[in-house]
């Protein structure tokens, strides 16, 4: 994908949570909205788009007595996501689907609406990959304890796909070690987007940094 491509129509899933580039994704499909797009995505190998909600619900809502408008609770969300493709899918029961998802590129989202079935389409403007940028010596014990994290749930002997760190693990480049950490620390969800959306992964690291010592973990 080039810098300047755009993507009309995009499936969108709005979320409660920020996908990262080159993060992890399980999700269970369930509602009629999704099923039809998520086996299309399967099937043709085109990814959708993770949005993260600003207001509204994943599940969609009937809005109770509330009068006029749509016949669901309104869904708002931020302006910038990841597109995500499916890695493996599978269809324990019908009317479920269990998939797996790798975050790739950023995209920005142009314009937006909402199909007759409840699926938000929208036209984006991929984002630019972020550069590859080496950690430098002051920030290296960012990237040491992440590997320590990995490291412990390695040894938990937990089955692949419950490992919230996928590989390649990527432990020289700060938009990775950075975005690993976003995943991981608590914090809350327009701060989590605003660092996802951040254009410079040094400076990304950079607040990691900060947000670690905040939060009392050692590096």
């Amino acid at each position: 994908m080039t810098d300047t491509l755009a993507l009309q129509s995009l499936p969108l899933f709005p979320l409660g949570t920020v996908l990262f580039p080159g993060g992890y994704l399980p999700l269970q499909i369930f509602e009629v909205r999704y099923l039809d797009m998520i086996g299309k995505c399967f099937k043709t190998g085109a990814p959708f788009g993770v949005v993260s909600l600003n207001r509204g619900s994943e599940v969609r809502q009937a809005p109770g007595n509330k009068p006029g408008g749509d016949s669901f609770a309104q869904e708002i969300f931020y302006p910038t996501g990841t597109l995500a493709r499916i890695t493996h899918l599978s269809r324990p029961q019908p009317g479920l689907m269990l998939i797996q998802c790798t975050g790739e590129q950023r995209f920005g989202v142009q314009n937006h609406h909402l199909m007759k079935h409840g699926l938000w389409v929208a036209d984006v403007a991929l984002l630019p990959d972020d550069q590859k940028v080496p950690i430098p010596p002051d920030l290296r014990a960012v990237a040491t304890t992440l590997k320590r994290v990995i490291d412990t749930l390695q040894s938990q002997d937990l089955e692949p796909d419950q490992m919230p760190i996928q590989p390649p693990y990527q432990l020289e480049d700060c938009a990775w070690v950075a975005n690993r950490w976003c995943e991981l620390l608590p914090m809350a969800l327009e701060l989590k987007h605003r660092m996802m959306a951040l254009d410079n992964p040094l400076v990304r690291l950079e607040l990691v940094s900060d947000l670690l010592e905040r939060n009392g973990i050692p590096t």
